[in-house]
């Protein structure tokens, strides 16, 4: 395998987003949440922030997992941004929790759909014709290991391809007409933009049954000690439920939301709608998601993968059937 970073390759990160008034502090009682505020798996909770069903003051920033910890950089205003709960792809999770195992993840918020995308002219039809071909994608990230998977049930290996690494988003709007690539994987709106820009040139195959990325809501042990945090954690995750069944039913406001938020055109947002689940739940396969993608994540020998049983602490279920039992009263 090898790695090909284009000439024309750019930086970039989504701006800090804070959806209330009070300054983000640990002594003002809001419950500060860091998110990806680019992505669209973000949509629950931005819906649930908009119509107020936290019942409490509360905060958004961008970021993920890392801010638990106090690992992320400080804030644009100087103020460090730690949270007390973080989205964030399992991912990013697994990352983080092997130097922090008192990280808990107690929610999947969303599913991303994974696809890959690529062209008929570059004589691929199956699964079997990537090998030898270059996929865009960003190495070490969900959507590699989503590409790595799929190769697995074509009998290929990673070695069997070329990785591109493509960022930031809008590249896959071009990087087909630009000759870099054969294929690519992305999260959406990646996977849209380069499936629009190929028209009929285009073939899919999606990942049902192999891999989908699990956005979860994380926190921490320390947290959940806290009776008070406990408290107001249970109470954001019933509003997250809730926003899930709202965005199921009529999901216009939490689209607007999200292109608010991301940047993206609401018509690239709508589009991809498909391509996300929103199941407010802890999914039952998640800790044979997180020992799959364990070895994975550690398969350079960097350190020793984690076994099941240490991996199943970081799932916290009770959290969810407080939740559950709160909005049964």
């Amino acid at each position: 395998m090898r790695f090909t970073a284009p000439a024309r390759l750019l930086a970039g990160c989504a701006a800090a987003l804070s959806l209330a008034g009070a300054a983000w502090a640990q002594d003002d009682g809001a419950l500060r949440v860091t998110g990806n505020t680019s992505t669209i798996e973000l949509a629950p909770v931005l819906l649930a922030i908009d119509q107020g069903l936290y019942d409490g003051p509360v905060m958004l920033k961008n970021g993920g997992v890392p801010n638990l910890f106090g690992l992320a950089a400080p804030a644009t205003d100087g103020v460090p941004v730690e949270a007390d709960v973080a989205t964030n792809a399992e991912t990013q999770a697994l990352r983080v929790s092997a130097d922090n195992p008192d990280l808990r993840i107690i929610m999947t918020v969303s599913e991303g759909l994974y696809r890959i995308v690529a062209s008929r002219q570059a004589g691929i039809e199956t699964l079997a014709d990537l090998e030898g071909k270059r996929v865009g994608t960003i190495p070490n990230t969900s959507s590699q290991y989503f590409l790595e998977r799929m190769l697995r049930t074509a009998g290929l290996t990673i070695e069997d391809v070329e990785v591109v690494r493509l960022f930031p988003m809008d590249m896959y709007r071009t990087a087909f007409a630009d000759g870099q690539v054969d294929a690519i994987t992305i999260w959406e709106p990646g996977a849209e933009y380069s499936w629009r820009a190929l028209g009929d040139d285009a073939v899919e195959f999606d990942g049902h049954g192999v891999y989908r990325e699990l956005f979860n809501l994380n926190t921490t042990a320390q947290a959940l000690a806290d009776p008070d945090m406990r408290a107001k954690i249970v109470r954001f995750v019933v509003a997250l439920i809730e926003a899930s069944e709202m965005l199921a039913d009529d999901p216009a406001r939490a689209q607007e939301l999200v292109a608010d938020s991301s940047g993206y055109d609401l018509d690239d947002v709508k589009g991809t709608w498909i391509h996300h689940a929103y199941p407010a739940e802890l999914v039952p396969d998640l800790l044979d998601v997180l020992e799959d993608e364990e070895a994975w994540l550690t398969r350079d020998g960097s350190r020793e993968p984690r076994t099941r049983e240490q991996l199943a602490e970081l799932i916290d279920p009770s959290i969810m059937e407080e939740a559950r039992a709160l909005m049964a009263e």
